[in-house]
């Protein structure tokens, strides 16, 4: 398996663009973006766990109750979220996005983000439609920028694998930067693959993996209600199609995993305001479940976060969201370190504090990748669970979001 460019675009028969259509008033800001695949796909999705949801996903979820879909429409600058009209406005995104690619109105996944509780308007949606369609190829950059809204960069990768002696090939791109939490964290996440895989093999994949990578990312704590993962597989690398468990599912699951993990360190570090991606890894849980509750917790806690952005090895802090995790776990058994390019440094030995050089220590924290290792000592189970520092800037950002 390698990594290769063409995030959404790179499997067989996927086109993508982005366009500024006019929901943002900055005319330098894309605003829509269109992926679309040459026949009717294989499709799976998740959602966010909020009870507030968008009007989207609950159209986008009765769309592709049949496991199918060809096409995505998504909007940023607008969350179409607690609007009396947003199920009527979702579904006419559909419609016009149908009309235009000569598709079904029940074949497309659409998708918005930005700003909740202010009406969206589709009259520039439905006028920029036809820019968009021309301008449908190989660029998936594009569609990538389209979807941001407080994100810094645009994020896209693709991998090829193979599958049976057969090249596929599985992209995606991401939004999300703020209202980043576990069970799902504002965030939109489009995958494409021309791998063949059946509608329930690929939800089977797709939420097995989510578990273990989105649901494991945190930037604020705050679960957004617009949160969606989706993927279309088409079928046309032309294995044969992976319909049970077995090798060729691994290989898929595989790709599957390097493609989000990469997706959801991207997220973390690029999170409102941060300045330093935080990766916890724990290892020697008495179980998974255990080994994730603890890696979510530390990787949530707003101290350890702030302490991360000033560089300070503030190590009880980490042994503190340990404590209040909810976990069963023997304190006495606990070791941290942190890592970096830098080096890495053990703070934390059986439960308390070793001797350390904390100017070594300062030199490992000020880099923009820490790892906060954490070895718990009951068992062999690990998790790892990505997030960011907490700086002033992200309350800045957030002070004046609508304005």
């Amino acid at each position: 398996m390698v990594i290769i460019e063409g995030g959404v675009t790179a499997a067989k028969g996927f086109k993508a663009s982005g366009i500024h259509c006019g929901i943002r008033k900055n005319k330098e800001k894309k605003d829509l973006a269109l992926i679309c695949s040459d026949t009717v796909a294989n499709a799976a999705a998740v959602y966010t766990k909020n009870l507030v949801k968008g009007a989207p996903l609950t159209v986008t979820k009765k769309n592709i109750a049949n496991g199918k879909a060809q096409a995505v429409i998504c909007n940023s600058g607008n969350a179409n979220t607690c609007n009396a009209n947003g199920i009527e406005i979702a579904e006419r995104m559909c419609d016009i996005t149908a009309k235009a690619l000569g598709i079904n109105a029940e074949d497309v996944i659409v998708a918005s983000t930005g700003v909740i509780g202010q009406p969206l308007d589709i009259a520039p949606i439905e006028a920029g439609m036809g820019s968009l369609v021309s301008a449908l190829g190989d660029d998936s950059c594009s569609a990538a920028e389209a979807i941001m809204t407080t994100d810094t960069r645009k994020k896209e990768i693709a991998v090829r694998f193979t599958v049976d002696g057969v090249e596929c090939t599985l992209g995606g791109i991401a939004k999300g930067s703020g209202m980043i939490h576990p069970d799902m964290a504002t965030m939109l996440v489009f995958l494409t693959t021309d791998c063949a895989i059946s509608s329930a093999m690929l939800e089977k994949a797709l939420k097995t993996d989510v578990d273990g990578t989105f649901n494991m990312t945190s930037v604020d704590g705050d679960t957004s209600t617009n949160d969606m993962v989706a993927i279309m597989a088409n079928g046309m690398a032309g294995n044969t199609e992976i319909c049970c468990e077995g090798e060729a599912l691994d290989a898929f699951m595989k790709a599957l995993n390097t493609v989000t993990v990469w997706l959801c360190r991207n997220i973390a570090g690029d999170g409102e305001g941060a300045t330093k991606l935080l990766e916890c890894r724990v290892k020697g849980g008495k179980d998974l479940a255990t080994a994730k509750v603890v890696a979510k917790s530390v990787i949530c806690s707003s101290l350890v976060k702030a302490a991360m952005f000033g560089a300070d090895a503030n190590w009880g802090r980490v042994l503190c969201a340990i404590g209040y995790s909810g976990a069963e776990v023997d304190v006495s058994k606990v070791d941290v370190s942190f890592v970096s390019e830098a080096g890495e440094i053990l703070v934390c030995k059986d439960g308390a504090g070793v001797d350390f050089s904390e100017e070594k220590a300062k030199e490992i924290l000020l880099k923009d990748e820490i790892v906060i290792d954490v070895t718990l000592g009951d068992g062999d189970a690990v998790s790892t669970a990505w997030g960011c520092d907490l700086t002033y800037d992200y309350v800045k950002i957030n002070g004046d979001y609508r304005t």
